[in-house]
C-alpha cells in the first residue's frame, strides 16, 4: 500500500456541498458531492468518496480519494488563496504529466482534469495512485542499508538524467516555456514574487539577487526543468531493490537549463559534516546514511550519465536557495494570514532568515 506523509488537516478543509460554507467562512479544500459527480462522469469509481490529504502539505494540495468501491485516486489542487501572480497552476502540471506519460521520465497518469472551478472552487486534476514510498524523513526498512541507499541515490539521478533528455518539442510541449533566456526569467520571476511575498525586509535578500543578476552564467542547452527536483519528490516501489517509480510534484516545471535541477538536487542533499538545522535538514537529512554518495559524487554520476559538462555550480546552488527563500516566505505570508494550518509553516518566519543567510554564504563563499 501507499505509506504517505500526511500532511496536517483542519475541520474546515472538506466539506459536503458548497451550501455548507458561510459566507464569512474561508473556502474549503474539498467539496465532496460536485467532485463525486465528478468522479462518475469521468468513469473514476463510484459509491461514496472519502478524502486524506497526503504529502508535506507546504506547496500544492495532494488529496488522496477513497471511493466506496474500493478504488483510490490522488487529487491535486492549488493552496487556497491568496496567490502570488502565476504560482499553483495545476491545469499546466496535469499538461506536463499527459505528455510525459509515453517518455522514458518516471510519472503518475493524469486519469481526469478538472478545468471548471465551480465543482471544488479551483481548478485540479486526478491522478492514479503511486504503489510505493516517499523518501523524506526516514528510509523504507527494505532499503535501509548501505547497498540499497546507495541504488536510491542511482535511481534518482538516472530519472533527473531521463527527464533532461527528453525531447520536449516532440511531445507537444512547444509554448510551455521559452527555450531561451531561462535563468534571466528566473531572477525576474523570483525578484517579483519576493515583493509580493515579503512580510518584512531582509538585507540578505537583496544582496543575494545582486550577486546572482552580476554572475549569471551562460544556460545550458534547454530541457524540461523540474523545478523542485529532491528525493522527497519521488516515490519508490516496496521492497528491494530500490526502483524510483515516479517523480512527484510539477507545478514549479518549465523549460530551461538543466543545471538549475542539479543545484537544486544539491541544495537539498545533506551529507555528513553538514551544520544541523535548516531547510537541507528538515528535507534531507536521510542521505548523510552510509551508502549515500556526497553532493560531488552526485554532480560527477550526473555528468557521466547526461554527457553534458559541469560548469561551476555555485551560482546554481545559490539561485536554489535564494528561490526557496522567496517561496518559503510566500508559503509563511499565507500561515500568517490564516490561510494554512500547516504548524511547519505558521512557525517559519526565523526559518526564512536562516535560509537567506545561508543563500549569502553559498553565493560569497562564507
Amino acid at each position: 500500500m501507499l505509506r504517505s506523509v500526511s500532511a496536517p488537516a483542519a475541520p474546515d478543509d472538506v466539506v459536503q456541498t458548497h451550501a455548507d460554507v458561510s459566507p464569512a467562512a474561508r473556502p474549503p479544500l474539498i467539496v465532496v458531492e460536485p467532485l463525486r459527480e465528478f468522479l462518475d462522469a469521468h468513469g473514476l469509481g463510484s459509491g461514496e468518496l472519502r478524502a486524506e490529504p497526503i504529502g508535506e502539505g507546504h506547496s500544492n494540495v495532494t488529496y488522496l480519494i477513497r471511493r466506496e468501491d474500493g478504488s483510490e485516486l490522488v487529487l491535486r489542487r492549488p493552496p487556497r488563496p491568496p496567490l502570488p501572480p502565476s504560482a499553483h497552476d495545476v491545469l499546466r502540471e496535469a499538461r506536463l504529466l499527459g505528455a510525459l506519460w509515453d517518455t522514458p521520465a518516471r510519472v503518475p497518469r493524469v486519469l481526469a482534469v478538472g478545468e471548471d472551478e465551480a465543482v471544488i472552487g479551483c481548478p485540479f486534476y486526478v491522478m492514479e495512485k503511486v504503489e510505493g514510498d516517499p523518501i523524506v524523513f526516514s528510509v523504507p526498512q527494505e532499503l535501509d542499508n548501505p547497498a540499497q541507499r546507495a541504488g536510491i541515490a542511482e535511481e534518482l539521478i538516472q530519472a533527473l538524467v531521463e527527464i533532461h533528455g527528453v525531447d520536449w518539442r516532440a511531445v507537444g510541449l512547444e509554448g510551455f516555456g521559452k527555450p531561451t533566456g531561462y535563468l534571466e526569467r528566473q531572477l525576474r520571476r523570483f525578484s517579483g514574487l519576493w515583493e509580493v511575498n515579503k512580510t518584512r525586509e531582509l538585507p540578505a535578500v537583496e544582496r543575494v539577487t545582486e550577486w546572482l543578476r552580476a554572475n549569471i552564467p551562460e544556460s545550458a542547452t534547454a530541457t524540461i526543468v523540474h523545478g523542485d527536483y529532491r528525493l522527497g519528490n519521488t516515490m519508490y516501489a516496496p521492497g528491494a531493490p530500490a526502483r524510483l517509480t515516479a517523480v512527484l510534484d510539477w507545478e514549479m516545471a518549465t523549460i530551461g537549463d538543466p543545471l538549475a535541477d542539479l543545484g537544486y538536487l544539491c541544495m537539498m542533499w545533506s551529507e555528513e559534516g553538514d551544520p544541523p538545522g535548516g531547510l537541507r535538514e528538515a528535507l534531507g537529512r536521510v542521505t548523510r546514511g552510509e551508502g549515500f554518495p556526497t553532493r560531488a559524487e552526485l554532480i560527477a554520476r550526473y555528468e557521466e550519465l547526461s554527457g553534458r559538462s559541469m560548469r561551476e555550480l555555485r551560482w546554481y546552488v545559490t539561485l536554489a536557495v535564494w528561490k526557496s527563500v522567496v517561496f518559503m516566505e510566500g508559503n509563511y505570508r499565507r500561515a500568517q494570514a490564516g490561510m494554512t494550518d500547516d504548524p511547519y509553516l505558521v512557525h517559519f518566519g526565523e526559518g526564512v532568515v536562516q535560509l537567506a543567510a545561508h543563500a549569502e554564504e553559498v553565493a560569497f563563499g562564507g
